[in-house]
């Protein structure tokens, strides 16, 4: 039986996944967005967020830049990460 994790665990867990991802541009945007917005995310956002990270990079950019529409399930997030990176600021 596994143990639960913290949230400050997760949360800590998840800002390192956005950092390694594979492509620069893709590492400069998630640092971007988990660095404002991670730690005020609800549970159910931050499993939205997570299962967002389990996507190629490719497809990440894609949906974040305009280029192809992201999956309905993923949607709300790439909006929420597409204000926080390339918003004013």
């Amino acid at each position: 039986m596994a143990h639960a994790e913290t949230r400050d665990t997760r949360l800590r867990r998840l800002k390192m996944r956005s950092m390694r991802r594979g492509t620069k541009e893709m590492d400069i945007l998630l640092i971007r967005y988990s660095g404002a917005r991670l730690d005020g995310l609800s549970d159910a956002e931050l499993d939205a967020y997570e299962s967002l990270l389990d996507e190629n990079d490719q497809d990440l950019y894609q949906w974040l830049s305009g280029q192809k529409p992201a999956p309905e399930a993923h949607q709300p997030m790439i909006d929420d990460i597409a204000r926080t990176a390339f918003g004013a600021g």
